[in-house]
């Protein structure tokens, strides 16, 4: 069992700045991903950035460059920086991780998270 702790998040205005963390607990498999997804109101649920048992990152592409995804394997966290931060960002921010990871060449989704966090909520607004 795996289990998922959030913290973090807030309301910033536009061009600010955020972090997000997520204590991971429980057994993981050698392969495993683990990522952020976020939710607006009236929206489907969003990948945002993920990051792979090798190290691999991936990001949705609206927020390349501004927002970084990272893993400490000390203290079992994954942590997610926003940066430059746009009201579209605006959303409930939830942590996810999968373990074991089968490759796809596929953008994750989801339906492939067994693990969730309980979510951050993050607001930009001037």
């Amino acid at each position: 069992q795996v289990q998922l702790v959030e913290s973090g998040g807030g309301s910033v205005q536009p061009g600010g700045s955020l972090n997000l963390s997520c204590v991971v607990s429980g057994k993981m498999y050698s392969t495993y991903c683990m990522g952020w997804f976020r939710q607006a109101p009236g929206k489907e649920r969003e990948g945002v950035a993920f990051i792979y048992n090798d190290g691999t990152t991936r990001y949705t592409d609206s927020v390349k460059g501004r927002f970084t995804i990272s893993q400490d394997n000390a203290s079992n966290t994954l942590r997610l920086h926003l940066n430059s931060l746009k009201p579209e960002d605006a959303a409930m921010y939830y942590c996810a991780a999968q373990s074991p990871w089968y490759y796809t060449p596929n953008a994750p989704a989801a339906t492939d998270f067994l693990y969730w966090g309980q979510g951050s909520q993050v607001s930009v607004s001037s």
